[in-house]
């Protein structure tokens, strides 16, 4: 899949999903940033100028994703602040430390994941809604997220989002992509990005789907990963979990559309532009 790439299309820093998902206490600091971000850039992430931090910008970052190993992965990749210019000042695992540290931070920037124990991004972004409209010290909020379904891109722009990056971007794209959503752009994966031209040219809401709302955001993955033609081994080793989890949910998705066989799920998913 294209991705948020630089001019040298140079390969995914960013760590993968990692671990089973594990809650970890929340961190919060204090860091004025110093400077100012670079001027802003085109719609997408390419093309920008090279990470670090010139000129002395500076921007404070809160993490948010309930995998502690990802976290950990991020921080390690661009919280290097005297060379990229961002501080890390705070990370959540769930929906309510990330509104608890969210608020005592202030961070210009936080990084969030789609799918979040407690309700998800969307709901992050309802809680945080007065944050976001500050004109004095708004708190923007780009999504960082392992899916790249159009509904997943849709509710968090819609929910207030600047922008929607996947977690095979790299690490050099993500700091520029940050500093992009400090500055007020609006950022996207190229492939993404035509999923909210689409959405947002329409005036009529998206139809609500009942059968797909009954599945849950695991479940819904495990179908997207059997409707591109995954065997239960590959899906478990992308979603680090054992393959007995996997038939589980399958056996469930199975159960809750009134499908027999994968088959029919593929078609089922693919007459719905789920893959």
């Amino acid at each position: 899949m294209s991705d948020a790439t630089g001019p040298t299309g140079q390969s995914a820093g960013v760590p993968a999903h990692t671990g089973p998902n594990e809650q970890s206490d929340t961190a919060t600091g204090a860091g004025a940033a110093t400077g100012s971000p670079a001027a802003g850039g085109p719609a997408t992430a390419d093309g920008v100028e090279p990470s670090g931090a010139p000129g002395g910008r500076g921007v404070r970052v809160v993490l948010v994703d309930d995998h502690r190993m990802f976290r950990t992965g991020v921080q390690a990749e661009i919280g290097e602040t005297e060379r990229t210019g961002v501080q890390v000042v705070g990370e959540a695992a769930d929906v309510d430390q990330a509104v608890t540290v969210i608020t005592a931070a202030r961070p210009e920037v936080v990084l969030l994941d789609v799918h979040l124990p407690g309700g998800g991004g969307v709901e992050v972004l309802r809680r945080c809604a007065p944050l976001m409209s500050d004109a004095e010290r708004p708190v923007r909020f780009l999504a960082l997220s392992v899916s790249d379904a159009a509904e997943d891109v849709i509710g968090v722009i819609r929910g207030g989002a600047r922008g929607y990056v996947t977690k095979t971007i790299t690490g050099t794209d993500l700091v520029n992509s940050i500093f992009r959503v400090q500055e007020g752009d609006a950022v996207f994966s190229p492939r993404l990005a035509g999923f909210v031209l689409d959405a947002f040219a329409s005036t009529d809401a998206p139809p609500v789907d009942e059968d797909l709302d009954r599945l849950t955001q695991r479940e819904r993955e495990v179908l997207r990963l059997i409707a591109r033609g995954y065997a239960y081994k590959e899906i478990a080793k992308q979603l680090f979990i054992s393959v007995k989890t996997v038939e589980s949910h399958v056996s469930a998705v199975l159960r809750k559309l009134q499908l027999s066989n994968r088959h029919e799920l593929t078609r089922w998913a693919t007459a719905r532009r789920l893959v």
